[in-house]
């Protein structure tokens, strides 16, 4: 019999210390002073006793490791469980949600989509603005964790190819998963400190500067300001574009670095892919505003240099409306999104290695057609890329793009006019925030739309965030037999 106490012990333990989060905003709403703290308060207090109850109840039937059913049943099961209780704030706080927006957004920052559905966030209580960036924070040092131990071992999408450079390279300098996870929570711990002062020292409040770091070194998206990082135009949007692309680098390779290996980080295919990519498209989205608007050169290659990173890596920030540069950015915008940073990092979408591997595997078809006696084997990273690993990426492609499309019939029969129904789809699954088009474009957000929309947009971002598979697997009769 399928035992789920082991899952739901984990799940109720990181249920409770979600809980215990809630008192960082509870007191920066005592020290505002505008009597908001016992949302947070009552929401704690029920989220911990909540948690604290499942924990226990499930505690005898801990045991040294857990199955591959259980597994996967625990990676979706926590991100189905949190935006639960982390949603409990915004429907008893100021921001007035109901059920169905308050999940959506708290999904939304857990799973570091950054697609909104409030409006007036100036005028919003700090204890909300902080719970939010907390949620996205949390969110993106959890999906590294999951994307470094769990998804390699579980076959998702070809993130085994990351199973032995992961862990048995690193073996000789740290020999268990649980101390990777540990110096990578250090160095994330590290990158956030290190952004707010900089934020700080370029003329942010302290309070500011503390949720965008949070937003922005997990490639969050969510901002303080209805004008989103509009708000912060100039230096600060160097700044922004300088650590959403560090987010979008492996962590494991961090850890590697202040190990004293260097190495790995600056000759690894992704990093070097994802950077010439994000080089590539800057110049040119900069060239095309300096022909096509009276842009200077600074401010082009600044616009271009934010926005194009703020969309390739996830985070979804905007500094302005892109949607009024004509349809070849728009164009461009949309693609980008479906992009991704590298693996192992906060950043989400297709991700840079599953392009690479399908590029090199496409090279290695087209050769043996006119060189059919050859033989031709697909590299990565100058390595014979495996049966499985290729099989699982090819997998992952096809569900993607079947995902996406389903899903955007989906919204198309709530209503939705084409170009929201796409891009919203392509928004939620590669989990990159605003979509296309006046509703959920860079300068709109996502309230305007009707509750099933948002329904199906929350369960995509789930579904995105975790690979596809690692859901797409639960519903299968084979998975509950095992």
């Amino acid at each position: 019999m399928f035992d789920l106490r082991p899952v739901g012990y984990v799940i109720g333990l990181t249920v409770l210390a979600l809980g215990l989060t809630m008192v960082l905003p509870m007191l920066v709403d005592i020290a505002e002073g505008r009597g908001h703290w016992p949302v947070f308060a009552e929401s704690g207090i029920l989220t911990i006793l909540t948690g604290g109850l499942v924990a226990m109840s499930c505690r005898n039937g801990v045991r040294e490791g857990l199955t591959i059913q259980q597994t996967f049943l625990l990676t979706t099961g926590v991100w189905v469980v949190l935006p639960i209780f982390g949603a409990l704030p915004l429907v008893m706080g100021a921001t007035g949600l109901d059920v169905t927006d308050a999940v959506f957004e708290a999904m939304s920052g857990l799973t570091t989509t950054g697609a909104t559905v409030i409006g007036g966030l100036d005028e919003l209580p700090k204890g909300i603005l902080l719970w939010r960036g907390i949620l996205q924070w949390l969110g993106g040092i959890g999906i590294i964790v999951v994307a470094m131990v769990f998804l390699p071992e579980l076959r998702v999408g070809g993130m085994q190819i990351f199973r032995t450079e992961a862990f048995d390279t690193m073996g000789k300098i740290l020999p268990r998963a649980s101390a990777i996870a540990s110096q990578i929570s250090i160095i994330y711990l590290g990158l956030t400190l290190a952004c707010a002062l900089c934020y700080t020292f370029l003329g942010m409040n302290t309070f500011d500067a503390t949720v965008h770091a949070l937003t922005t070194v997990s490639t969050g998206g969510f901002s303080n300001y209805d004008a989103s990082f509009g708000t912060f135009s100039g230096l600060p949007e160097y700044a922004a574009a300088i650590f959403m692309i560090l987010a979008a680098l492996p962590f494991v390779r961090y850890v590697q670095l202040v190990n004293g290996s260097a190495r790995p980080l600056f000759w690894d295919a992704q990093v070097r892919g994802f950077l010439l990519t994000v080089l590539v498209l800057v110049v040119f989205v900069a060239a095309i505003l300096i022909n096509t608007f009276p842009h200077h050169p600074e401010q082009a290659f600044r616009e271009s240099l934010f926005n194009i990173t703020s969309i390739i890596s996830g985070t979804g920030y905007a500094s302005v409306d892109y949607m009024t540069w004509g349809a070849l950015p728009i164009s461009i915008f949309f693609f980008v999104g479906l992009i991704g940073g590298c693996a192992g990092s906060t950043s989400c979408s297709v991700k840079l290695f599953r392009y690479q591997i399908l590029f090199a595997s496409i090279r290695s078809q087209v050769r043996r057609i006119y060189l059919p006696h050859g033989v031709f084997t697909p590299r990565y990273d100058n390595k014979p890329i495996s049966d499985d690993v290729l099989n699982s990426v090819m997998v992952f492609f096809v569900f993607f793009v079947l995902t996406l499309g389903v899903v955007s019939v989906a919204l198309g029969l709530t209503g939705l006019d084409f170009i929201t129904s796409v891009s919203g789809a392509a928004s939620a699954i590669a989990n990159v925030g605003p979509g296309l088009g006046e509703t959920i474009g860079p300068a709109g957000n996502y309230a305007p739309l009707n509750a099933t929309a948002k329904w199906i947009l929350t369960a995509a971002m789930l579904i995105g965030r975790l690979e596809l598979m690692a859901v797409f697997v639960l519903f299968t009769v084979n998975f509950w037999r095992a």
